[in-house]
């Protein structure tokens, strides 16, 4: 009975690989193919059979997207709008996770079920209001304006997230500090946020990774190409006369790069914090 349970759980162990397999090369191949187009002529591009590995690679389209367009200009833009965004809501929501985690007040579950209700409006049933918004407050065709949007729709996510991970940290550590004479603020700082550095990489990857994405607001919100960010710069690739597929699938390559880095960097802490969050929150 017992070899016969070893048996079924190593046919088990075995499926569950082959089926992470399969899933992973699903998603690799668009990825792959991407890097193939990008480094082929035009030629070599709409030649039928098409080759996986072109016989003579070229680096013309990488040439072409990084030195004889606005391209670098697109991505320092979108790295700027991430930084501050990421910045910005995982100030707001760190102070804010840890109130809601640490204090009880009158209406609490209340309030924090509005919060995540917030988060469950799609983007495009308020676009218009925030739109006329920022015409009106003179952020339009700004990245403050951007920046202020991606924030207000990212905190009540991550609100969420850092208080399940600050749920999940002891409160013998705050208790001790305060025996110590330590004050409130000086704990959190000093001891809560260092401890908290998986809740908060969780909450800045997830933000990243949507920022960097997004399409709608940043073509909503600006007109003046020096302000355009990476997914709308992508766009110039796709015109009335046909689309350069070449250019287009080097620009996406260099665009995926920065999401694996930050990906792989905080991959530990990631996982760390989403355990947490899913556990206690």
């Amino acid at each position: 009975m017992q070899s016969r349970l070893i048996s079924n759980g190593k046919w088990f162990n075995l499926l569950v690989y082959v089926v992470l397999i399969l899933s992973s090369a699903f998603a690799l191949i668009p990825i792959l193919w991407a890097v193939s187009t990008s480094l082929k002529s035009e030629a070599m591009i709409v030649q039928y059979p098409p080759q996986w590995i072109p016989a003579q690679p070229t680096f013309e389209n990488y040439a072409n997207v990084l030195f004889h367009s606005n391209f670098p200009r697109y991505f320092l833009n979108s790295m700027l709008v991430a930084a501050v965004s990421i910045l910005a809501s995982l100030s707001i929501s760190a102070h804010a996770a840890y109130a809601a985690s640490r204090f009880h007040f009158r209406g609490k579950k209340i309030i924090l079920f509005l919060i995540l209700m917030t988060s469950m409006i799609p983007g495009i049933a308020v676009l218009i209001p925030l739109y006329l918004t920022a015409v009106k407050a003179g952020l339009y065709d700004t990245f403050i304006g951007m920046i202020l949007i991606y924030t207000a729709w990212r905190t009540p996510m991550l609100i969420w997230v850092l208080r399940g991970f600050f749920d999940s940290v002891p409160k013998e550590i705050e208790e001790a500090a305060k025996v110590d004479g330590s004050s409130p603020l000086r704990t959190f700082y000093q001891l809560i946020l260092p401890v908290s550095q998986p809740g908060l990489a969780a909450g800045a990857l997830l933000s990243a990774i949507y920022v960097w994405n997004d399409f709608l607001v940043a073509f909503s919100f600006t007109t003046k190409d020096e302000l355009r960010l990476l997914s709308v710069g992508l766009y110039n690739y796709i015109t009335q006369y046909g689309i350069n597929w070449g250019q287009l699938m080097a620009a996406v390559v260099i665009s995926v790069i920065p999401v694996v880095v930050l990906f792989v960097c905080l991959q530990s802490k990631f996982v760390d914090g989403l355990s947490a969050g899913a556990v206690k929150g």
